[in-house]
């Protein structure tokens, strides 16, 4: 047996480099971590290892790079990102920071001498904006805010800075609450009384604030600029930075908000782009009418046209995205992608103001686009077996952008029309070259429909098409989340390939990039034509002389848990084993536990005491907890109980209704994780589970073959 233990270097960079308002002493920096590799093998412990890139942004002169590298530590099982430079070739990489929490939001000011960002602040103890030279010295919080900083924009001329930040979000009745300092009670009147992963009792509002003074560069005179509304901006759970645009004189913000709540919030996507003059104090509403999500604005380089994403349906939040544009003055609109049927992404507009870049999932990758703003005529910049992310132009025809596939997470590449993209970054190249991956095809497999199913198979280091290996099919979440080249830090195909399995990971119905019709089929269809797409791929590749059709799993997380049981009572024996994270299980109780509820109003086609909706009543009838009397598989069920989105609960029922029927089952709890496993050792703690749970049931024949003996009669 061969052991190579790659030891990664670490960098400590003296203290003046990074200024003592942000370092504390007494915390761990986070570095590249050590980890020991053997005989190849991609692990959990190298997945974690891997360096996660982000915020690249060139200079305004165009000779340098910024970026964010952050690395996990299993050990402290935290993680922090510290700021990177590089010449725009992408040489000579230099650390800017080191502190024991992550910097973001980078942003060149000054012409391009000072680089302005968010990091955490050891007097404040709250995240504040910080600036500081291109060369790391000269670090100065710039920001006082007591609740924080979220995120910022700062205005092309420098006067002025929007950023988010936290409110009070409780209306207590203080009769209520008087002389009880140390109550837990909350008094609930409304819906949308929890999020994601926490109760809602602060909301981020948009503070305007001055911010180039006679004296430097500073935060002052913030005016929070929706005061007295209690909606949010930037809308949780995701909104940062690009919640906002500046007007090119610096004299109109345009934001994102949706100023709904309670009931009127949990059932609408009816975001709305706001213009706020900052002389007179005046707002606008500029997209009214249109009834579902409008969000990321953008201005064109002259001011005079406003770009920004939009969706047409009420409460459908995978809506196809269309690229609209109005123009300012006559505030009249188009839509640049009404002849397009797929999906824009992450809007820029090229700097002579003639066309507007964007990435966008087309079938089954995420190339960059570029389309005219005058004839819509799209061009396709970067494609290739990639998805492509972060754009940010460098020219009319070129930019910079980030770029991941199965086979690797994020680099920083250089993409321009006609010239083959360039990887600027390889900062993981080293690690990944140590271990084995596995190889990546594209097969088309036919739908019973009639249709072909863009599906990709991943197949073990070292394949050798004469033996035979497990397979796994890959349920995607959503449920219209595309199945393109992806990298995760948990569904992770390589680390699954490593482990010895076939993953087939088709783009079922209801999955974006493969044109409108697909993506909003599965809407009031759970249970329906994407699960015979799963069965027709399963059917497809257990064909294949190398699959072992006798040891087939199927796995998932949120929608993709659905997935999982209910093919958990209708497979008909093609799996052997099953895995559901965070998974819908009874979709009844889904449709009241939820805290979003427009989603599950309009994907579950409405309440299930509508007698009289079909679609509804179609839906509840195929709720997975409706079919456990014909479940035979093994299964593994994980979820963490800060999870607002799946309840805990449904994966809980579902086990104990797995050992009620006398199946093999295990299930792993983790009560500090929410819709996701995001610290790092109960990720690898997950990966352990996971692993040994398939391959006691997918690998060592006797187990299984005892397994389906064992299986309630009844169901045989």
């Amino acid at each position: 047996m061969n052991k190579a233990k790659l030891a990664m270097g670490t960098m400590i960079l003296p203290a003046l480099l990074t200024g003592c308002s942000q370092s504390n002493s007494d915390k761990t920096i986070i570095e590249q971590p050590s980890v020991e590799i053997v005989d190849g093998m991609f692990s959990a412990e190298v997945l974690e290892a891997l360096g996660r890139v982000g915020n690249a942004t060139p200079s305004p002169d165009g000779k340098y790079v910024i970026f964010t590298l952050a690395y996990e530590s299993i050990e402290e099982n935290s993680s922090n990102a510290e700021i990177y430079r590089m010449n725009a070739d992408g040489s000579e990489i230099k650390r800017l920071t080191t502190t024991p929490s992550s910097e973001s939001n980078l942003r060149w000011i000054d012409g391009g001498n000072l680089i302005a960002y968010i990091a955490n602040d050891s007097d404040t103890e709250k995240p504040q904006v910080f600036t500081m030279k291109p060369d790391g010295t000269g670090s100065k919080r710039v920001s006082n805010i007591p609740n924080g900083v979220m995120c910022f924009e700062i205005s092309p001329d420098e006067s002025r800075i929007v950023f988010g930040s936290l409110i009070d979000a409780d209306d207590k009745d203080p009769a209520l609450f008087e002389g009880l300092p140390n109550t837990s009670g909350r008094v609930i009147n409304d819906l949308m009384y929890k999020h994601w992963d926490e109760w809602v009792t602060e909301i981020p509002h948009p503070f305007v604030a001055d911010f180039k003074t006679a004296s430097g560069y500073e935060v002052a005179n913030e005016k929070d600029i929706m005061k007295g509304e209690p909606y949010e901006c930037p809308m949780k759970p995701f909104g940062g930075a690009e919640t906002f645009a500046w007007s090119p004189d610096g004299k109109k913000l345009v934001y994102t908000s949706r100023k709904l709540k309670g009931k009127d919030y949990a059932f609408s996507t009816d975001s709305n782009l706001y213009l706020y003059d900052i002389e007179s104090g005046k707002t606008e509403c500029l997209t009214q009418g249109i009834e579902g999500y409008d969000t990321n604005p953008v201005f064109s380089p002259d001011g005079s046209q406003l770009a920004w994403l939009s969706m047409a349906t009420a409460k459908f939040e995978s809506d196809k995205k269309r690229l609209m544009v109005m123009d300012m003055k006559s505030r009249t609109q188009r839509d640049l992608t009404e002849n397009w049927d797929y999906w824009p992404e992450g809007i820029a507009w090229s700097p002579d103001g003639k066309g507007i870049f964007f990435h966008g999932y087309y079938q089954g990758t995420k190339p960059i686009f570029k389309i005219d703003v005058a004839s819509a005529v799209i061009d396709t910049i970067a494609t290739g077996v990639w998805d492509y992310e972060g754009v940010q132009p460098i020219s009319n025809d070129a930019v910079i952008a980030l770029r991941h596939s199965m086979s690797r997470p994020n680099e920083i590449c250089l993409a321009a029309k006609g010239q083959e993209p360039k990887d600027l970054t390889t900062l993981n190249a080293e690690l990944l070259g140590k271990v084995k991956l596995g190889k990546v095809e594209k097969v088309m497999v036919p739908t019973t429909d009639g249709k072909e199913m863009c599906t990709w198979v991943v197949l073990p280091p070292d394949f050798d098409p004469n033996k035979k290996y497990p397979a796994i099919l890959y349920c995607q979440g959503g449920p219209q989340q595309a199945v393109s080249q992806f990298w995760s830090y948990r569904w992770n195909f390589m680390i699954m390939a490593a482990h010895g399995y076939i993953v087939i990971a088709p783009n079922r119905r209801g999955l974006p990039g493969f044109g409108t019709e697909w993506n909003r089929q599965i809407s009031g269809d759970y249970g329906g034509q994407n699960m015979k797409d799963y069965l027709a791929a399963v059917d497809y590749m257990k064909e294949k002389p190398y699959v072992d059709a006798d040891h087939i799993g199927a796995i998932g997380a949120s929608y993709g848990g659905f997935s999982v049981y209910w093919l958990a009572g209708h497979h008909e024996g093609r799996f052997a084993a099953l895995v559901a994270h965070a998974g819908i299980f009874n979709i009844e109780a889904q449709y009241l536990e939820t805290e979003e509820m427009w989603f599950a109003d309009f994907d579950l086609g409405g309440p299930y005491w509508d007698k009289d909706n079909a679609v509804a009543q179609r839906t509840y009838a195929n709720s997975p907890h409706k079919f456990v009397d014909k479940w035979t598989a093994p299964i593994l069920v994980t979820v963490g109980e800060l999870d607002y989105r799946i309840l805990a609960s449904q994966g809980m029922m579902a086990f104990n209704a797995a050992k009620m029927r006398g199946l093999e089952t295990e299930m792993l709890v983790f009560p500090d994780e929410n819709h996701w496993v995001l610290k790092p050792q109960n990720a690898v703690l997950w990966q352990r589970v996971f692993f040994q749970f398939l391959d006691k049931y997918l690998k060592d024949n006797k187990k299984s073959a005892k397994a389906e003996e064992e299986a309630p009669a009844q169901t045989k």
